[in-house]
């Protein structure tokens, strides 16, 4: 029961003064009002009887020293004489600080009485009665969620062709992202395909998928010569071709190389390919130790992103429009575009910009087709030959404002790269200078929901480590604690330590928890609130790679991620994820409901968990205790497995509940 003194259970109470003085103290509420005794023993006896009473006693108790009050009052007008002044004032303020302690620790209890029962959740075998529940769980009714139609197998709630038209068409504005309203929300389940399979499994899976699992024939007729795809029987098979990629991607990328030697070095480590196609690039570059984000727009036909992810290659739903990529300023090592039409010239060169604002100085910003070598191929871009040497001229020029300089360049392929040098940033000063230098008012890594601005973002020369001539090289710059950090609010490299350190301590549990961790049932991960990228650093020795996320609320970390030679991105989790429905094999959170629980409802999250995570995937969550039992219940309703373990420290109040999404048909298909 409640331990407080007659209070009811209320958020607001006065204190009257005079009464206090006169006669101790006065408590006023909406359900009872008592008043203190001012005798120290009288008093003594009471707060010992009210503690120990339940409600009704309590009230009782109050009521009754309400009376003894009123004789007190009684008796002083029949003539008798009121206690001495100090006194008096000593044992009021005394029974101010007591009631008053009375009524926080009331404040606290308060809400148990309105708490709804629930299955316990527990670890498998373990016999512990119901009434054995922690009572300062979370308690909550079992939810079960219905299956979606059909026609949402591919659903992706910020980014749906359905809700297109109404938003405008001017630089595809229509195809960025566009999350509905509360009020239409989707509350059910999305069906896998009819005929879905389990995923071929990593590093086959690079090579063919199951048809069934991802059913779109567009690429594969419109794309045939070019040889993207093509289908067998019920699979669908990647040879390595491109718009670009005559003789195969591998020949691509060995040409690359020679005109980027830090690619064979370790040097270049994380790498964007905006318009990915089917990632066939990104796909090759990690046998070669470079670590590539996929990016595409979500449309009708092609899937690119989807064929990425089932092939087990980062990637994820994004386009250059009128907002900045969720990306962090100074990341990525290499950008890279072959023929993805992207018009770089356009609006006063507002998308080669932004590719400079997320290329960190020293890095490579590749390009291949229109207009590269429009000597040799204009014929086939259905052109003339002045009008791409005009467009090529157009583009070196705003490049060259942007102290992007020249690298190297060969048949179809031409490298630029960011200049690091401080001078030439400098010169952007200048009054008639395009582009201009972005002012101090506008932040270099704020890329959620941000607009695109027509300015340079000048890296900040002062991190000594952050161009990529002095970033230490791969796999060294996993372990070595970033300049970076110390812009991170409380945060310092001994932080940085201490997480790596902490992080290497928990993988070891969680393999003791998850035997398939490790394996090649685990390819696709999301760490969902990461920090500074260590579950996915401890994991680095595994065939899987990791998308970090980071949270728009919270702390600015990512750029760490990125400079230790890790992906990731910023997100809010009251919204869905820039991906397709079944593409993460296991999704990680570390306190995330702890921290952002209070900004939206938990079903949100747990059904978009749902909605990414593929059938047989994995959720393992860490959470406070207070949380566990919640979570569980709300996943039993999205048809998930769960039972909870301790952590690496029995003594921690954190628990770890790891669920396994099942695989399930759609009954609107039999």
């Amino acid at each position: 029961m409640l331990p407080y003194i007659c209070i009811p259970c209320l958020p607001l109470f006065t204190i009257s003064l005079p009464s206090a003085f006169q006669l101790g103290f006065q408590f006023k509420g909406s359900v009872s009002s008592c008043r203190v005794h001012n005798s120290v023993h009288y008093f003594s006896e009471q707060i010992t009887h009210i503690f120990s009473a339940d409600l009704t006693q309590r009230i009782l108790l109050c009521i009754n020293l309400w009376g003894q009050e009123m004789k007190y009052k009684d008796e002083n007008k029949s003539g008798r004489q009121p206690e001495k002044s100090s006194r008096v004032v000593l044992i009021g303020i005394m029974f101010v600080v007591l009631c008053g302690f009375s009524f926080y620790l009331g404040g606290i209890f308060c809400s148990e009485k309105n708490k709804i029962s629930v299955e316990q959740v527990s670890k498998p075998g373990d016999t512990r009665e119901a009434e054995k529940t922690d009572s300062s769980a979370i308690q909550v009714k079992s939810v079960s969620f219905p299956e979606c139609s059909v026609d949402l197998q591919d659903y992706t709630p910020c980014t749906d062709p359905k809700r297109w038209m109404k938003y405008g068409r001017h630089r595809l504005t229509f195809m960025e992202r566009h999350c509905p309203p509360v009020f239409d929300r989707k509350e059910c389940l999305i069906p896998p395909p009819d005929g879905y399979k389990e995923p071929i499994r990593w590093p086959k899976s690079r090579d063919e998928c199951w048809y069934r699992n991802v059913p779109y024939d567009w690429i594969n007729k419109q794309k045939s010569n070019q040889h993207w795809l093509r289908k067998e029987g019920e699979k669908f098979y990647f040879p390595g071709g491109g718009t670009m990629f005559p003789n195969g991607v591998s020949a691509y990328v060995d040409l690359m190389q020679n005109l980027i030697p830090g690619m064979k070095d370790g040097t270049v480590r994380t790498a964007i390919d905006t318009g990915c196609g089917v990632a066939s690039w990104g796909g090759d570059l990690l046998d070669r130790g470079i670590l590539t984000v996929s990016l595409a727009p979500r449309d009708n036909h092609e899937a690119q992103v989807q064929f990425a992810l089932e092939r087990g290659i980062p990637a994820i739903l994004g386009i250059i429009s009128t907002q900045r990529l969720p990306f962090p300023s100074n990341s990525f090592d290499m950008a890279h575009c072959s023929r993805c039409l992207i018009p770089w010239t356009e609006f006063g060169g507002i998308y080669l910009l932004e590719v400079h604002r997320i290329l960190r100085p020293g890095g490579f910003w590749v390009l291949s087709g229109p207009p590269i070598n429009y000597q040799n191929r204009w014929r086939g871009w259905n052109t003339t030959i002045d009008e791409q040497k005009s467009d090529y001229d157009k583009l070196e020029e705003l490049l060259t404002s942007m102290c992007f300089k020249i690298y190297n360049k060969k048949d179809d392929i031409a490298v630029w790269q960011k200049s690091s040098d401080e001078s030439c940033y400098k010169q952007l000063d200048a009054p008639d200078n395009y582009p201009t230098k972005c002012d101090d008012g506008t932040e270099p890594d704020s890329a959620w929901y941000t607009p695109l601005r027509p300015c340079v973002v000048v890296p900040n020369l002062n991190h000594k480590k952050l161009s990529l001539e002095s970033v230490p090289k791969w796999p060294e710059r996993l372990h070595e604690a970033p300049d970076r950090i110390v812009d991170v609010k409380g945060s310092h490299v001994s932080d940085f330590k201490r997480d790596e350190s902490k992080w290497k301590n928990r993988i070891k549990h969680y393999r003791t928890l998850l035997s398939v961790l490790g394996s090649d049932k685990i390819r696709n991960v999301m760490d969902m609130n990461t920090r500074y990228g260590g579950f996915a650093a401890s994991l680095i020795d595994d065939p899987l790679w990791v998308m970090n996320v980071v949270s728009s609320y919270a702390p600015n970390t990512l750029p760490v991620v990125y400079d230790r030679g890790l992906i990731g991105t910023y997100h809010d989790w009251c919204e869905a994820f820039s991906t397709y429905p079944r593409t993460y094999d296991l999704l990680h959170l570390d306190g995330l409901f702890t921290s952002e629980s209070h900004r939206c409802e938990m079903k949100y999250v747990l059904l978009e968990m749902d909605r990414i995570l593929r059938p047989n995937g994995y959720a393992f969550m860490r959470e406070s205790s207070y949380f566990v039992d919640k979570i569980a219940t709300i996943a039993k309703g999205l048809r998930w497995d769960c039972h909870v373990e301790d952590t690496e420290d029995v003594n921690n109040k954190e628990k770890i509940l790891i669920c396994q999404k099942k695989l399930w048909y759609s009954q609107q298909n039999s």
